[in-house]
């Protein structure tokens, strides 16, 4: 009876924290599974205050997206999941995205939204969000945020992944050096436009 409760107890306090998490060395190699092991956490590693602060909204589209993901928070390294703050001014738009790796769920702190995302068989689904509203998007499939109120608009996201990914429409047809033509022949868009929103979002071709 004395040796299995011997047995127990060394492995009770030989046991170490490797298998209960894995903080991101963001000097180290990443793969697919996300960064290799940072060798020694501290308390910092799991705590991040970087969602404390409104994000910059001058710019093209009036919004701001600050993510915490594992690249800025390394704490959540495959742990399978993370969260990103929404700043929007009045007429902000978070534009047309996916996120290949991840399902979101936002909720909004301030103001108003129109939110929204489209299914594989591209029926609408959108809902006006108010403050305490949450609103879930499905992974991988094309959906926005609009501040339709009067005043700025802030929520927060979450991610079913701590690196979901994020491939914004706008610029992933009109930010690149993919020949104008060919992107005509492709989007049914005439020349014209197409260089004009290449000029707007600096792509070339």
């Amino acid at each position: 009876m004395f040796l299995p409760i011997f047995f127990i107890i060394s492995f009770l306090f030989s046991s170490t924290n490797a298998d209960d998490f894995c903080v991101g060395d963001l000097n180290g190699p990443v793969g697919p599974a996300g960064y290799s092991c940072k060798k020694t956490a501290t308390g910092d590693d799991f705590s991040f205050s970087g969602l404390r602060t409104a994000g910059n909204t001058t710019n093209l589209v009036k919004a701001a997206i600050t993510p915490a993901f594992s690249t800025q928070f390394p704490g959540v390294n495959g742990l399978g999941l993370s969260m990103a703050r929404l700043d929007l001014d009045v007429d902000g738009v978070i534009p047309m995205h996916t996120h290949p790796r991840a399902s979101e769920l936002i909720l909004v702190m301030h103001g108003t939204l129109l939110a929204g995302f489209m299914s594989s068989d591209n029926k609408v689904y959108s809902k006006s969000l108010n403050k305490g509203d949450i609103m879930v998007f499905p992974q991988g499939l094309l959906h926005f945020q609009i501040n339709t109120g009067k005043t700025q608009s802030l929520a927060f996201v979450s991610f079913n992944s701590a690196d979901p990914g994020i491939q914004i429409f706008h610029l992933s047809m009109f930010a690149n050096d993919l020949p104008t033509d060919v992107i005509a022949k492709a989007t049914f868009l005439d020349n014209a436009q197409i260089k004009k929103l290449k000029g707007v979002l600096g792509g070339t071709g």
